[in-house]
């Protein structure tokens, strides 16, 4: 069975965030922290491709394939690079030194959450 693309990253992806995480037990009294950033949708140029993609298989415009995936977003927006930039730094800054063995969502709140 082919799982595509999509099937193979995601395997990867699931992969990655277990070996990372059972390891962090074990570096973390060496003062190494080992997170997973998990972002959503941001304003790259990766998204307007992909956005621009599935606009033309839908026969419609970019703009309105894009309006329709912001209204996904809880936040009614797509991140911003510098907000990702910015995630990423405290998260490997010292105020951050006792946060280990997490998978952080980034993503406008598009995740239901578990409960």
């Amino acid at each position: 069975m082919d799982l595509g693309i999509a099937g193979r990253w995601a395997i990867v992806c699931a992969s990655s965030k277990g070996l990372g995480l059972a390891r962090q037990s074990r570096l973390a009294g060496h003062n190494v922290t080992l997170n997973n950033l998990l972002p959503g949708p941001f304003e790259t140029e990766r998204l307007h491709k992909t956005l621009s993609a599935a606009a033309q298989a839908n026969g419609v415009d970019d703009e309105q394939i894009s309006e329709q995936r912001r209204k996904n977003v809880p936040a009614q927006r797509f991140g911003q690079p510098d907000e990702f930039g910015g995630y990423c730094a405290f998260i490997c800054s010292a105020q951050a030194g006792f946060l280990t063995g997490q998978n952080l969502l980034l993503d406008g709140g598009s995740y239901p959450g578990t409960f």
